[in-house]
């Protein structure tokens, strides 16, 4: 497989800042470009940089170098030098399937095949939706190695069509050796709406044109227990994208389903994922198009109560910086949703920012929610399915509380 012509790389040695090396020996997948103290030559995207103690200048690690990013080392390989070669690929590969297993032998049809540095393969995504696996690049840093990786992934999963899929950061220089996002790198695509099945349900992905590989596989879990909790429910669902918990609501028998969304073609796939799987009458489910924050606040005008609530917004603090006004954004959508929680109601919040830590999460949503005067309890929580496996501490993005109103 050439999708690029190739590219040569160099190895650059370097050191770290105590502080730095310190968590390069636990593991920690990411070098920032402060806490390099020393550096033999000045490094291209993709260049293998490989990590020496300050002290012995023995080898500590070794990764990819980034000159594009704050985080100038994604590291591959620690403790033990390997050469980063075809087998080392191979065998990255088939350790991150072997843990998917479970899945993958299940009636599921989709999986989360590489989850990026948990994965050991920083800035990697690979998706399978069927028999169409998405491999979608975040860095340029992979550009050297694309042919072999693309390549071994079809391999491993045994796809008769793969798209490539790439960063809005990293698409102009990768369009530069040739390629483009949403590229078909492996046999045919029929058409850019993937069917796949999760669980017992039927969902269409768009891998070419759909927010990151066309569908958010890590709510699986989540999505099944809405089902499991939504019969005899009217179902409110906020910032619905393809509509995940609304389908799963419908087919859990709710009474009622209305789905949220800004955009029109979140809805249409919303609307087209619920009809795969029956077709509802149309009062059974109700789709919206408008942002979220407006459209709760106008349903509390209108008085409108809801047994279950799912509240799953993107990201909302994507740096440091972000943080405080992130948290502001959950406390007002914890306390919108508490308005519109009828008795006796559950409210599911999610959030997918890694810089919010899990434990601050749960606790801000449950002073929230406690602070309207009601009895309101934590139940339940989650974090991610098998597929998103985490191997360091910001690799920890989504988690999801369920709390349960006793009035």
């Amino acid at each position: 497989m050439n999708l690029i012509s190739p590219i040569k790389t160099k190895r650059i040695a370097v050191k770290l800042k105590p502080s730095a090396e310190r968590m390069t020996k636990k593991g920690h997948p990411w070098v920032f470009s402060d806490s390099i103290i020393k550096q033999n030559e000045k490094g291209n995207c993709g260049d293998i940089v490989v990590v020496f103690n300050s002290k012995t200048n023995k080898f500590l690690a070794c990764g990819l170098y980034d000159p594009k990013s704050s985080i100038r080392i994604k590291m591959l390989q620690f403790h033990v030098s390997k050469e980063i070669n075809q087998e080392w690929f191979r065998e990255k590969i088939a350790k991150a399937k072997c843990l998917r297993e479970p899945l993958i032998s299940s009636e599921t049809t989709s999986y989360r095949l590489i989850f990026g540095e948990n994965d050991g393969l920083p800035g990697v995504i690979a998706d399978v939706y069927d028999d169409v696996m998405v491999l979608k690049l975040y860095s340029l840093i992979w550009a050297p190695y694309l042919n072999l990786l693309a390549r071994l992934l079809i391999e491993s999963c045994d796809c008769s069509t793969a798209v490539l899929r790439l960063s809005r950061n990293s698409q102009a220089d990768y369009q530069k050796l040739g390629v483009i996002d949403g590229q078909v790198i492996h046999g045919v695509l029929e058409s850019e709406e993937v069917r796949f099945k999760e669980h017992s349900l039927l969902f269409e992905a768009n891998v070419v044109r759909g927010h990151k590989t066309g569908f958010f596989l890590d709510h699986r879990h989540n999505r099944k227990r809405v089902g499991e909790l939504a019969k005899n429910k009217h179902v409110l669902d906020v910032f619905s994208y393809a509509g995940g918990f609304s389908v799963y609501a419908l087919k859990g028998g709710a009474r009622s389903v209305t789905s949220i969304d800004i955009s029109a073609h979140a809805i249409e796939m919303a609307k087209r994922n619920a009809a795969l799987n029956n077709p509802v009458a149309p009062e059974r489910h109700r789709v919206i198009v408008s942002d979220a924050f407006n459209c709760l606040d106008d349903l509390i005008r209108k008085k409108k109560k809801f047994d279950l609530i799912v509240i799953d917004p993107p990201s909302f603090a994507k740096n440091k910086k972000e943080i405080k006004k992130a948290l502001i954004h959950y406390e007002q959508l914890a306390a919108l949703g508490e308005k519109l929680i009828a008795k006796n109601g559950m409210l599911v919040l999610a959030s997918c920012s890694s810089r919010i830590a899990a434990a601050e999460f749960f606790s801000s949503n449950i002073r929230v929610l406690r602070s309207s005067g009601r009895f309101v309890e934590m139940v339940d929580s989650s974090r991610h399915d098998i597929d998103h496996p985490i191997s360091f501490e910001e690799g920890a993005y989504l988690k999801c509380g369920y709390y349960q109103f006793f009035d």
